[in-house]
């Protein structure tokens, strides 16, 4: 497929000048000599460099992968159309109707973004993670996309073992891997014929036993809400509820985790989101990161 430099250029330019920094959740600083998102804050929420932002409005970066197209319409909070179009222009084909997506709709983005204060993820069919909030992160000791683009719940529960010592599921916790794998199910249901997706399912099988027999179970069910206790190194246990939302004419999931309006576990989230146990949070992410450098 054929790309179109100048017209990739024109787009990327287009496109972040219609975005103001409150659209996408940063202050703005400093005077502004022009409208819309700086270089700087386009590249450090779609996690590229900045040169490779000024390669790429200038024309002379002639390869960008799907991986970062993918990243920077979401940074740009690009529609379906919009999202196609960028792929075309930078000589990708987009992805199918088959396909699993990673794409966030603006809508939802810019809902995203006036709750940012909450501890809300957003994840695609497969469980691979989209986008976190800064208090997801502190809650679960966990790093940002940008850090590590690669997080994938089923992998992070079936293969790495990691999420039974962060959160215990209300009910024990082979009643929240029969409601992940029951609702992955649906996913290849509708995305059977997605080759990555089948891929990846033939190797979560290959790795865990325990998902192989949940999967041959065939349960299909969507995953919708259960109440968990987080282990929090810091402030200790929290009680919450756990709401996943399906967005309407998506695949996308919105997982958000909540409690009542006052109490001890209130509290201990509100001291989250007021920055206490930051550090020892960035610590333990560190070392998620380093120890599964390829999750």
């Amino acid at each position: 497929m054929p790309s179109d430099m100048h017209a990739l250029a024109d787009l990327l330019r287009a496109w972040r000048t219609r975005l103001a920094p409150a659209d996408v959740g940063i202050e703005s600083f400093g005077r502004r000599r022009t409208k819309g998102l700086r270089r700087e804050e386009l590249a450090q929420l779609a996690g590229v460099s900045v040169d490779y932002i000024v390669r790429l409005e200038q024309g002379r970066s002639r390869t960008p992968s799907a991986q970062i197209v993918a990243a920077l319409a979401r940074a740009l909070q690009l529609d379906s159309t919009e999202t196609a179009a960028f792929y075309r222009a930078a000589a990708l084909a987009p992805p199918g109707s088959d396909t699993v997506s990673h794409h966030i709709p603006a809508g939802v983005q810019r809902m995203i973004v006036r709750m940012s204060d909450l501890p809300l993820a957003v994840f695609a069919a497969d469980w691979t993670l989209l986008h976190s909030t800064p208090l997801w992160r502190s809650l679960f000791g966990s790093p940002s996309v940008t850090d590590d683009p690669a997080q994938n719940l089923i992998v992070q529960t079936f293969v790495e073992n990691s999420i039974a010592g962060i959160a215990t599921a209300h009910g024990g916790p082979a009643a929240f891997e029969r409601a992940l794998v029951a609702d992955l199910r649906r996913t290849a249901a509708a995305h059977g014929n997605d080759t990555s997706f089948r891929r990846f399912i033939a190797d979560v099988r290959a790795q865990s036993p325990r998902f192989a027999a949940l999967w041959d179970e065939g349960h299909v069910a969507a995953h919708q809400s259960m109440v968990k206790t987080v282990h929090h190194p810091v402030v200790g246990d929290i009680v919450l509820d756990c709401d996943v939302v399906t967005v309407p004419d998506s695949d996308i999931k919105l997982v958000l985790y909540s409690t009542k309006q006052s109490g001890p576990d209130a509290d201990k989230l509100e001291c989250l989101r007021a920055g206490g146990g930051r550090a020892t949070v960035r610590s333990d992410a560190d070392s998620v990161a380093a120890a599964h450098p390829g999750n």
